[in-house]
């Protein structure tokens, strides 16, 4: 959508509030304009990966099943877990899990005008209404209450038509960017995949593994200049001081994500649950071909765990890890491939990433300034 075609809507909305609803919209409880919001009867372990029919749980996306309970057109709710607050629309034939809530038989709002604002203001108000201290979870009355703006259907209309144009173009890229990176998969596993014959070395012979220091919370500065990574998959934090300097391979040693295989170019603090791996004879070796044969391997890596208590893989796993010696300029060739796609999927300043990351904003910022009414007062 051009700027153009953006200012004239706008203003078709701001000339319709002014017709229609100059004094302000009525605020409505969801139970009145969702007359019927029920939860779904089945556990979430009911669904079947060869079935017919989405089943709706709490996770962000549906899982299938063969059974279906609904026949309707539905906004479905995500009642508990990580993803509480999480919203899906569905129209046709589905099933739900027993703690996902689905509104039906709409009242007086378009659907997708009720889709927009859930998905702007529900998680917020879940979050401020659940008990301090516990899990963040979705009662029916809670549920029932939230209050929706209903300004007039013309109204509501022309904001859809805006909204919906960010998500469908939102949408595509995503499916572009998904598509891009089944296709980097394919050449990653590919060009990694070491032909017959091919001589392997344990990594302790090719690089030096080490594990970091402390990190101390009265050290980190969120101006900090230097980067510090411990058992995650990204930084935690940032010192004014580092302790090793970059283009190393990082390896989460402990907790969650142990085994997770990350890069750095630039110096950084390691922490106690972080393994950094530095190649001994870079004329000889290409890290960020070590790099992408480890991540390519993760989860080999991360299938060495350790079992009960903590998850963690020892210094000793990861140098023992053995890599396929190929040629240097082999490696540099992998290398340069792999490095253009990987800049395509993950890089957020250049291409699909940064036009996903732009439109996401773009639409945020005219949700938030479209889903914003004065209340009327009679």
């Amino acid at each position: 959508m051009g700027p153009n075609s953006m200012d004239k809507r706008q203003n078709k909305i701001e000339q319709l509030i002014s017709q229609l609803c100059p004094n302000g919209v009525e605020f409505k409880a969801l139970k009145t304009i969702a007359n019927k919001i029920t939860t779904g009867k089945l556990n979430a372990n009911a669904q079947d990966a060869d079935g017919l029919y989405p089943f709706f749980t709490c996770d962000s996306k549906p899982y299938l099943i063969n059974t279906y309970a609904f026949d309707l057109e539905a906004i479905l709710v995500s009642g508990n877990g990580s993803q509480v607050g999480h919203i899906n629309y569905y129209k046709g034939k589905f099933n739900a899990y027993q703690r996902t809530y689905v509104l039906s038989n709409f009242n007086g709002i378009n659907v997708f005008f009720l889709l927009h604002y859930l998905k702007t203001y529900l998680r917020r108000y879940i979050i401020r209404n659940s008990k301090k201290g516990s899990v963040p979870y979705i009662t029916l009355p809670m549920l029932e209450e939230f209050i929706i703006p209903v300004p007039p259907l013309a109204i509501q209309e022309e904001i859809v038509k805006i909204l919906n144009s960010f998500t469908e173009l939102e949408a595509e890229l995503e499916a572009e960017l998904e598509a891009r990176k089944k296709q980097y998969e394919y050449y990653q596993n590919k060009l990694l995949s070491p032909a017959n014959g091919i001589k392997f070395r344990k990594l302790s012979a090719i690089a030096r593994v080490t594990i970091g220091e402390f990190v101390h919370k009265n050290k980190q500065n969120p101006n900090g200049k230097y980067p510090v990574f411990n058992g995650g998959t990204t930084e935690t934090g940032y010192y004014d001081d580092f302790n090793n300097f970059g283009s190393k391979i990082i390896i989460s040693a402990r907790g969650a994500n142990a085994g997770f295989v990350n890069k750095i170019v630039r110096p950084y603090w390691a922490g106690n649950s972080c393994y950094s791996v530095e190649i001994l004879d870079k004329d000889m070796i290409n890290w960020m071909y070590v790099f992408y044969y480890l991540k390519s391997n993760q989860n080999k890596l991360i299938g060495e765990q350790q079992r009960g208590g903590i998850p963690a893989v020892s210094k000793k796993q990861v140098e023992n890890f053995e890599i396929p010696m190929l040629s240097l300029p082999e490696q540099n060739r992998i290398v340069a491939t792999l490095d253009k796609f990987d800049s395509l999927v993950n890089d957020i300043s250049v291409g699909l990433p940064a036009e996903l990351t732009a439109r996401r904003q773009q639409y945020e910022y005219y949700r938030n300034k479209l889903l914003t009414f004065k209340e009327y007062v009679g």
